[in-house]
């Protein structure tokens, strides 16, 4: 405990948040109990849950289960044997959706390598379910690389979602020891893929840092994304979620991060969001193209 103890007061004040628990949110949490969902904005504990959930109206579901079939050395999901598949589950997160009055939402996933489509077929359907119950929600997919299969990436992409998300992670040499089964050329191969099927649709992915890397690996990682044809970038400050997992080698400054957000725009990139407790689906209402965005404005209930 006291070892702990240590490590937590070594974080620095810019990564001391407080959670506001406010009524609402207890509200939207016991109903996504009460429908057997799960989203990742409460298994990992973002710090920017109440803001995203009451002012910005985007939440981030995850999918398929709860027991990932990977065992990524940075991530807290449960893994193990997964649950038999829900078919249930795309009505169920849509009907969510409708209640929460949502403007954006992201619909992730464990990784289901146990299926043959690595989950893709249950992603298509959630898409179509939420389209047909709030028209004007975008709609962004974080998904599992699904093993590089081009036929589970056309399953998903043929649902049209406004944004594709999948993250990288980390630096190329640090992926083996990172990321379980997942390739760094996987992601980007994958990456390209989507803009090859849907050359309109964003692509964006997440870099996290304080695992080791230099900052001439986050350039490269910048610049193999930017040849992949990805659009959007988000980097945030990677924190340990138990004594199991890797360990932070060092905490970034907030001026660190406006200095890696400046590189990335004039790199190239179309939107960067950057800072200590910055998430992969942070402010991601606001990355969405200008398709989507007049698509929510043509509906008068959107507020």
């Amino acid at each position: 405990m006291a070892k702990k103890e240590k490590e937590i007061m070594r974080k620095p004040d810019w990564l001391k948040i407080k959670l506001n628990t406010n009524k609402e949110y207890t509200g939207l949490k016991k109903m996504m109990r009460s429908r057997n969902l799960h989203t990742v904005c409460e298994e990992a504990r973002c710090p920017n849950i109440h803001e995203c959930w009451a002012e910005r109206k985007t939440a981030t579901f995850m999918i398929l289960g709860d027991i990932c079939t990977r065992g990524c050395r940075f991530c807290a999901v449960k893994t193990g044997r997964p649950t038999e598949l829900d078919l249930l589950e795309p009505e169920r997160v849509a009907t969510s959706v409708e209640q929460m009055q949502l403007r954006h939402v992201v619909i992730t996933a464990v990784a289901r390598d146990d299926l043959n489509d690595g989950g893709a077929g249950v992603f298509a359907e959630t898409v179509r379910a939420i389209r047909l119950k709030v028209p004007f929600c975008t709609i962004e997919v974080l998904p599992s690389d699904m093993k590089g299969d081009d036929e589970s990436l056309t399953t998903l992409m043929d649902a049209k979602p406004d944004i594709f998300n999948h993250n990288i992670e980390t630096v190329r040499r640090l992926t083996k020891r990172v990321r379980a089964i997942a390739t760094y050329d996987r992601s980007l191969n994958l990456l390209k893929r989507v803009k090859e099927l849907s050359p309109n649709t964003p692509t964006k992915s997440s870099i996290m840092v304080g695992l080791g890397e230099t900052k001439e690996e986050l350039m490269e990682a910048m610049d193999d994304l930017l040849k992949h044809n990805v659009d959007i970038l988000t980097i945030g400050q990677y924190l340990k979620p138990t004594r199991k997992h890797l360990d932070v080698v060092r905490y970034y400054h907030p001026d660190e991060f406006a200095e890696l957000k400046e590189i990335a725009l004039a790199k190239g990139f179309r939107h960067c969001e950057a800072g200590p407790l910055v998430r992969s689906s942070y402010h991601a209402d606001e990355q969405v193209n200008e398709a989507a965005k007049n698509k929510q404005k043509q509906h008068p209930e959107f507020k």
